[in-house]
């Protein structure tokens, strides 16, 4: 097995950050109460005017007279660690959540994205795109990549005899021992791993407890880690919230895009596609206001998701400026992409026709546009029916029908037409009113059209015309 660490270092920042156009202001996020708070993170302008991590709040005032100040939330970063937990079972089905790292089984995934330096500048890619600082490594053990992790970035270590000469060297304070091993440790005068592993295990175990054993065991792969790995919500609830007051819908569009690129991303992750969610504009006073979208089909692509809730948002009005924005989708049926022909001889840049019809959609109302389904009724007048809460059980028989079916029957002038097949007799509807006792057959005209005729039962005249063949 080969697991991959994606370390993330700076992961309660960059969740800040993302929700913000700019990161040029100097920016310091802070931890602890009124009288003891000092810095956790800062953004590269603090950083640059001196702040650093660990500083008290009062000497990097005296160092930097204006910069923002924001209180730390706990539960924002788990918010976006979960987020690229999500994003990671999209390239594994093994994923774990340590802490400030994700890590995942890579093996069985490098025959469908390629070699590890192909995977890891995917990764890499994607990682950059959503906003987040990282390094990677890759280890046969989980442990062994978050332990390297910490040390390089981007360092392949693909065979257990590799790992232990990578693991040697490491300091044991790098090592992310169990608590307070690292000190007594270095009092014995064992520095690195190796230095460790090669001290007797009793004398170990009687000093420090199997917990540091069984740190060594998972970090050369001796026995196996059990891991508590992520599965994916069935729900999805996103929120975005800012310091300041938006008051107009315009201004709504980078958070929107945010909201809906994150919702693409953990549905690609789990491999399904949003049909209906909402989008809760919450205002000052704790009101809010609901934006319900809903699509033909279940899609997952960010760009139009994205347009199609931003038009959305533009048709209302707003009542009272906006602190906050949650994206909220209860259903996450299937979603089976379109795909497209090898010699697609479609321009470039044109858009596809789910987004030129959802866009029409949006821009014309829900009812300009319907999607026809199929029927079991044999019925021609109701084999297709564009209602949205028809339930279909089982599939259509496979017979002839038409690609062009007329409104109505009419009679079919000229020569008496070849029969090409049938009859098939219809003899239903007689529950609604619209009951039907009819033969139908494919004739040729004298044209050489193909058309689908139907006459009374028995009879072989009098053709009524129901629709054309291709």
């Amino acid at each position: 097995m080969l697991w991959a660490c994606v370390l993330l270092p700076q992961l309660a920042m960059d969740g800040v950050l993302r929700r913000r156009e700019s990161a040029d202001e100097p920016l310091a996020l802070v931890t602890g109460n009124a009288q003891s708070r000092s810095i956790l993170a800062v953004n590269a302008s603090a950083r640059a005017a001196g702040l650093r991590p660990g500083q008290r709040l009062a000497a990097a005032q005296a160092l930097l007279t204006h910069f923002e100040v924001q209180q730390h939330d706990p539960a924002a970063t788990t918010h976006w660690h979960r987020l690229l937990a999500a994003w990671a079972y999209r390239y594994s089905a093994e994923v774990a959540l340590w802490p400030h790292a994700i890590v995942l089984e890579v093996s069985k995934s490098l025959g469908l994205f390629g070699p590890w330096p192909d995977f890891e500048r995917k990764l890499r890619d994607d990682l950059r795109a959503l906003g987040f600082r990282h390094r990677i490594t890759l280890a046969p053990t989980p442990r062994a990549a978050y332990v390297l992790a910490g040390l390089h970035d981007g360092l392949a270590v693909m065979s257990p005899e590799v790992l232990h000469s990578a693991l040697a060297s490491v300091p044991v304070h790098k090592a992310r021992l169990p608590d307070g091993a690292a000190d007594g440790l270095l009092g014995m005068g064992l520095r690195t791993l190796g230095a460790l592993m090669r001290a007797p295990r009793d004398g170990l175990r009687r000093r420090f407890g199997a917990a540091l054993l069984d740190h060594l065991d998972h970090l050369t792969g001796t026995n196996q880690e059990i891991l508590e790995l992520y599965r994916p919500p069935d729900r999805l609830d996103l929120s975005m919230e800012w310091t300041h007051e938006i008051a107009h819908v315009e201004a709504l569009v980078f958070p929107l895009r945010r909201l809906t690129g994150d919702l693409a991303t953990c549905l690609a992750g789990r491999d399904g596609g949003v049909q209906r969610f909402m989008v809760r504009l919450i205002h000052r006073d704790g009101t809010s206001t609901d934006v319900s979208i809903g699509l033909l089909t279940p899609e997952r692509d960010p760009a139009m998701l994205f347009e199609h809730t931003r038009s959305r948002m533009e048709r209302i009005t707003l009542s009272q400026p906006v602190v906050a924005m949650r994206l909220v989708a209860h259903e996450l049926p299937p979603f089976v992409p379109v795909g497209r022909d090898l010699f697609d001889t479609r321009p470039a840049h044109a858009l596809p026709l789910e987004q030129i019809r959802e866009r029409l959609r949006s821009r014309l109302g829900d009812s300009a546009i319907a999607r026809w389904q199929a029927t079991t009724d044999p019925r021609p007048e109701h084999a297709q029916s564009t209602a949205r809460d028809i339930v279909v059980i089982g599939k259509p028989p496979a017979l002839p029908r038409p690609s062009w079916l007329l409104d109505h029957p009419i009679p079919l002038r000229g020569p008496p037409p070849q029969i090409v097949a049938g009859p098939e007799r219809l003899e239903t509807g007689w529950w609604d009113g619209s009951d039907v006792r009819r033969d139908y057959y494919v004739v040729e005209t004298a044209q050489g059209q193909r058309a689908w005729v139907f006459c009374a039962p028995g009879e072989r005249g009098h053709w009524m015309l129901q629709g054309w063949f291709a």
